[in-house]
């Protein structure tokens, strides 16, 4: 049989020289409960074919490397090693979570090529390293190593492997048992472990395929496959062998990052400091005028005054206890941190969906239902000239977004032409704009399509025409604070960012008029 197996220890970590070292294997018999059982590792068992090759990972996931091995060194009390971290942004979050003790572990994956079992423990004597990890948190009774990330699992001979393990222990019948001696040593209390890569295996894995096996080596008089007969034949009587998988995916139908309003409009980086700030706005200009001659010339002074911005602050936050975060999946707090960044998107997309709105100009031929495409395309006509006239000033003075609610959405794509559809058509050559239904981006009558679910329906304000210029989102990089309660028990996080809506030409944008 095959199997992978981990084994963890403490480590230490130095950012400034973007490294992380620690033992990661432990000699002198010790013994640690890995994903195999109860493990020792003899001196010599780990075979190392080239350092320079040893990737370090997070949480065993191949699809996370985070680092490159500078060296191992293999002395009586284990191998110990040292790890340059890569200079990405998962290499420095790695570096800041092992400094400040959220991932505490190195563990191990190694291919065993020769063990022997004896009295519930398997002694490996030759082993390929595959990749060593950062994990969570570990525990391993030792002076030199407080932590392991590992699970339990006896009697290595008789276990069958599920389809879940990445590698397998190979038993042969050439190994020679080794008898370690296990030596006294100081055991320090171990912080708690909390680690991704940790299952419990069933004993046996009773699948449909299994069960066909089984039954032909049973007919052929193999007593193991009888007794796995046995226990498969009758599930309920067997409920320990018959294991609830829970998966890694996380299933989210409610939040998003999307910002449609915003991506419509302008943005600009908002200023360093202070709660408003002003910009300069025209609001006279000089004339000319045809001039009799002698006569005096045209005198029209140029005004200008500040168009004053409000800046705020758009913040959230979630306090849970420190149970929930050092004992439970790392995938809670990625959860809970995309969660609340998509809570930030939605609320500042309203902000400004509102803010469009409100600053749009009216249109004055108004709407019953849902337009027809007679009436979409009049609505598209009004609307980029009322654009067109009020921002005749700005560099671009022309209306080239649409923004629309869902339901608005939904109706474009009905529209059609005696049946053909006018925005949906396979051959889009000569329709009138591209509108998909699995995309919130497309193009009617020569303007970018928007779709934003924060305005739902046909009433006023659910088709909106801007001149991006006519309006700004200023916004500053959010944050995120953590603060903890050793009174309570309890984390507080808290995620904020501040923005600014800017109207600099509310006739800017042009809304419909449901009557």
């Amino acid at each position: 049989m095959k199997e992978m197996l981990t084994f963890s220890a403490e480590l230490t970590a130095d950012a400034s020289e973007r490294t992380i070292s620690g033992k990661i294997v432990p000699f002198n018999g010790e013994v640690g409960n890995t994903s195999a059982g109860a493990v020792v590792f003899e001196r010599g068992a780990i075979n190392i074919a080239d350092s320079t090759k040893v990737k370090l990972l997070l949480e065993h996931d191949p699809k996370q490397p985070i680092g490159r091995a500078q060296f191992f060194n293999e002395t009586e009390e284990g191998i110990f090693a040292s790890f340059k971290i890569s200079k990405s942004s998962r290499g420095t979050d790695a570096l800041i979570e092992a400094s400040e003790e959220l991932r505490t572990g190195l563990s191990v994956g190694v291919m065993v090529n020769a063990a022997k079992p004896k009295n519930g423990v398997l002694y490996v004597s030759s082993a390929d390293l595959l990749e060593v990890s950062l994990v969570q948190a570990a525990a391993f009774k030792s002076a030199a190593v407080t932590d392991i990330a590992a699970s339990s699992d006896e009697a290595v001979e008789e276990t069958l492997p599920t389809e879940s393990e990445t590698a397998t222990v190979e038993e042969t019948t050439s190994a020679v048992e080794a008898t370690p001696t296990v030596e006294a040593a100081a055991v320090e209390a171990a912080r708690p472990a909390v680690t991704a890569m940790a299952y419990t295996k069933p004993r046996i894995e009773i699948t449909a395929a299994k069960y066909a096996e089984n039954t032909i080596r049973a007919a052929l008089g193999d007593d193991a496959a009888r007794q796995y007969i046995a226990a498969a034949d009758n599930t309920t009587d067997n409920a320990g062998l018959v294991p609830t998988r829970q998966l890694s995916e996380i299933i989210n139908p409610l939040s998003t990052t999307i910002r449609p309003s915003i991506d419509a409009i302008s943005r600009g980086v908002l200023p360093d400091a202070g709660m408003t700030f002003e910009i300069p706005k025209i609001t006279a200009v000089p004339t000319v005028a045809e001039t009799a001659e002698d006569a005096a010339f045209s005198d029209t002074d140029q005004n200008a005054a500040f168009l004053s911005v409000s800046v705020k602050k758009y913040a959230g936050q979630q306090t849970f206890s420190v149970e929930l975060l050092d004992r439970t999946s790392p995938a809670f707090f990625d959860e809970l941190v995309r969660n609340m960044a998509a809570a930030y998107a939605k609320t500042t997309n309203a902000a400004v969906n509102a803010a469009l709105i409100a600053g749009a100009t009216a249109d004055a031929t108004t709407t019953v239902t849902y337009p027809t495409a007679a009436e979409l395309l009049g609505i598209v006509a009004r609307g980029s000239a009322s654009v067109y006239g009020a921002t005749a000033g700005l560099p671009n003075p022309f209306a080239r977004n649409m923004v629309v609610s869902t339901g608005q959405w939904s109706n474009i794509m009905s529209l059609n032409d005696a049946g053909r559809p006018i925005y949906t058509a396979s051959q889009p050559m000569n329709a009138g704009g591209v509108v998909s239904p699995t995309s919130l981006t497309g193009n009617v009558a020569g303007l970018n399509l928007y779709v934003d679910p924060t305005n739902a329906g046909d009433g006023d304000g659910t088709i909106l025409i801007v001149n991006p210029d006519a309006y700004t989102w200023y916004e500053s990089p959010t944050y995120r604070l953590r603060a903890e309660s050793t009174a309570a028990g309890q984390v507080t996080i808290g995620y904020y960012g501040f923005g600014a809506i800017a109207t600099k030409v509310g006739a800017g944008a042009f809304k419909n008029n449901k009557a």
